[in-house]
């Protein structure tokens, strides 16, 4: 009878709402992407914590446009700060939204892949934001190693609309 009563109480409180997470808006990609101009060298500004990024500094990632839609993504960092060992992560993304090319996905280690949506991009490509419909995921990336701090706030500003939590933010150190 104490199982049956545990049983009881527990489907009470998931159908009651309290072990559930609140559900968000499905997350917002920018309206569309030339492949050919994203192409080239990002610069990490700032970045969710990930386990896959401990201890990395100077993240950059560099994409090169493959055939049939694909693009290769060679990410790369110094493992423990700006002396540290040089790291590297190669994959391919392919277009997953060909009306937007806005929606990716990231493979590293098939068969595992990853979302990659483009949620926010300057005019003249000069930064893009990266993000997870989950929110778990977020990097901020631009064309140079620093972002000017208008630049930087407006984008924080919008993420904040999109429901992240702006302040999981690991901000890239001055260079």
């Amino acid at each position: 009878m104490k199982y049956f009563s545990a049983v009881i109480a527990a489907l009470l409180f998931i159908s009651c709402g309290v072990a559930t997470r609140p559900v968000l808006p499905e997350l917002k990609t920018v309206s569309q992407v030339d492949l050919n101009k994203y192409a080239g060298e990002w610069f990490e500004i700032a970045r969710f914590p990930h386990r896959f990024q401990k201890g990395c500094y100077g993240s950059k990632a560099t994409y090169r446009i493959l055939e049939m839609g694909k693009v290769s993504v060679l990410n790369e960092c110094l493992k423990g700060g700006p002396e540290g060992r040089r790291t590297t992560a190669e994959g391919t993304a392919r277009v997953v939204d060909r009306k937007t090319n806005a929606k990716l996905k990231v493979t590293f280690f098939w068969p595992f892949s990853g979302d990659y949506w483009i949620i926010d991009l300057g005019e003249e490509y000069e930064y893009a934001v990266i993000g997870h419909p989950s929110r778990k995921y977020l990097w901020v990336l631009s064309r140079t190693k620093t972002m000017d701090d208008r630049v930087y706030n407006d984008i924080l500003k919008r993420l904040q609309i999109q429901h992240y939590d702006t302040s999981k933010l690991i901000k890239r150190p001055a260079q």
